[in-house]
């Protein structure tokens, strides 16, 4: 009895030992977190200092997701053999060169996929990777400031896909008005005055016009998670068929060093781009009044790798 006693006595003093120690640890764990935070905030409030100065500001993040498989004799599916992948990537990057008088801001955004299935009982279908999302969008904006939120500005954008069908279409935007910075990290372009070249190979659908312009851009970097929302908005002048609207964003979190986890989803209103796909590519007889002109989307998720 008497050894048991002991033996308590023993164990109770190392728990008692151990909750002093994870205490202590605890304490000083909490004082260091107490003079980080301090000087992250100096560290935060120098960067600010750095961020308003004039010069140029560069930057880029990206996702890249991607997947293979490949089953064998796995008869609960239509095609019991096969082998398929898929990869895609987004990269957001930009140039801004900010002044006292003025800014020039440029931006890319490049959003390619490809994805193939090869049956293997079917010799003749196609077992190379196809392209699915096929985004290029390329942007200047040259501004002179005429308050702190106003300045008169001149902007160009232009649109295609690269992967197929390279400038067909392809969209160039030109055009002069005013740009509104209400907040650090949001552009809004709004220009009346705005030609949209529109290059293709079938004129009858696809047609050039006088318009208005406007264009949102939102990009924030909120400790480790960057933000990207661009809308580009073009409302024609001659007619409500070749008006068109883009909506894409990027959110990239990292969790690694440069790594971390992004997610890109897009959508657009292409009236001309609906008719063109149901008349040349499903050989249908239909026109701007009879078309399906259903919303267009995409998503990407995968991994993210921040340049900044």
């Amino acid at each position: 009895m008497k050894k048991i006693l002991i033996t308590l006595v023993c164990l109770c003093s190392i728990t008692f030992s151990f909750s002093q120690d994870k205490e202590a640890l605890n304490k000083q764990k909490a004082e260091k977190q107490a003079e980080v935070d301090k000087y992250q905030g100096e560290v935060d409030a120098i960067q600010s200092q750095i961020d308003a100065l004039p010069g140029w500001r560069y930057g880029a993040f990206g996702t890249l997701g991607g997947s293979i498989s490949e089953f064998n004799n796995w008869y609960a599916q239509g095609s019991p053999n096969n082998s398929s992948g898929n990869i895609g990537f987004t990269v957001n990057g930009y140039a801004n060169k900010i002044e006292d008088t003025y800014f020039w801001r440029n931006s890319l955004t490049l959003n390619l996929n490809w994805v193939k299935l090869d049956d293997k009982d079917d010799e003749t279908d196609d077992e190379n990777f196809k392209p699915t999302t096929d985004v290029f969008n390329i942007s200047s904006l040259y501004g002179y400031e005429l308050t702190e939120k106003w300045a008169l500005s001149a902007f160009g954008e232009y649109r295609t896909t690269i992967l197929d069908n390279f400038n067909d279409p392809g969209y160039l935007d030109l055009g002069i008005g005013i740009t509104w910075t209400p907040i650090k990290d949001l552009i809004v372009v709004i220009h009346p005055l705005n030609y949209n070249f529109v290059f293709a190979d079938d004129t009858a659908i696809f047609a050039s016009s006088l318009g208005a312009k406007i264009v949102a851009d939102y990009t924030k970097k909120i400790g480790q998670l960057n933000i990207k929302s661009n809308l580009s908005v073009f409302q024609s002048y001659k007619s409500e068929d070749l008006s068109n609207w883009t909506w894409t964003n990027s959110l990239g979190y990292t969790v690694w060093k440069n790594i971390g986890v992004g997610l890109d989803f897009g959508l657009r209103d292409n009236k001309q781009e609906a008719l063109n796909y149901f008349v040349n590519t499903l050989e249908t007889n239909d026109t701007f009044e009879t078309v399906d002109n259903k919303l267009q989307t995409f998503w990407t998720f995968g991994l993210s790798y921040n340049f900044d």
